[in-house]
């Protein structure tokens, strides 16, 4: 099964990336969040530490442009087959990266693929 991987993941309900937990677990997909503080959303715990996740299929992101350069070097070591900006973290330069390391580049809202059955 594909895995995903949340970055940029809130304990706060009325970030979208908690959503997009919250919706991840009701559609059954495995997921995995990463964010700046530890905590659970929908039984999933929220990791603080830059961890190997083994099978990361997709990575969804909700953290803007000004931010993301922390974590090319990371999420590239991951090696997702895609990885999906959501609204606001649209960001050229990572795209790039990204695609030269052969890794999907999706513009999109997670939200939006999951209500549709487009995920």
């Amino acid at each position: 099964m594909k895995k995903t991987l949340v970055l940029g993941a809130s304990t706060n309900p009325d970030r979208y990336a908690n959503l997009a937990i919250h919706r991840l677990v009701d559609k059954n997909e495995p997921v995995v969040a990463f964010g700046l503080r530890e905590g659970e959303i929908a039984g999933v715990k929220i990791h603080t530490e830059r961890e190997a996740f083994p099978n990361i299929d997709t990575v969804t992101l909700y953290v803007g442009p000004k931010h993301q350069p922390d974590y090319y070097d990371y999420l590239i070591s991951l090696k997702p087959r895609r990885v999906i900006f959501n609204p606001g973290t649209e960001n050229p330069e990572f795209y790039s990266l990204l695609n030269k390391e052969g890794i999907e580049v999706e513009v999109a809202c997670t939200l939006v693929l999951l209500g549709t059955d487009q995920y």
